[in-house]
């Protein structure tokens, strides 16, 4: 088993469908993203750069997309509880699939940029 399905597997199942459609989502997004265990938690990077990161939490999902990925969707993450560079997803609601998938092909982007 690899270290992200370990991670999940530590989950209630209800949370566990929640963090296997995101991480899902992120590889859809991203299908050449490297895939770790950083910060204690699910971790990609592209180009050897950071992509995102997320966490399960007692109440909610974490999802960290560096604070340019919360910035260039402020407005659609505004009804969300944020942090710099994060944003948490309520467990009791269904995930924002299309946002998220979008974040993560902007960071895509962001990175292959800076690589060039």
């Amino acid at each position: 088993m690899n270290p992200v399905d370990s991670y999940i597997a530590n989950f209630p199942p209800a949370t566990q469908k929640l963090l296997w459609q995101i991480r899902e989502t992120i590889l859809s997004a991203a299908p050449r993203a490297e895939e770790s265990i950083s910060y204690g938690m699910p971790a990609y990077k592209t180009n050897g750069k950071p992509l995102v990161y997320f966490a399960g939490c007692k109440n909610h999902i974490g999802f960290y997309a560096t604070p340019t990925g919360h910035k260039e969707f402020e407005a659609e993450l505004s009804h969300y509880k944020q942090g710099k560079g994060s944003v948490q997803f309520p467990i009791n609601e269904d995930l924002p699939i299309d946002l998220i998938s979008r974040i993560v092909t902007f960071r895509v982007q962001e990175n292959e940029a800076k690589r060039k």
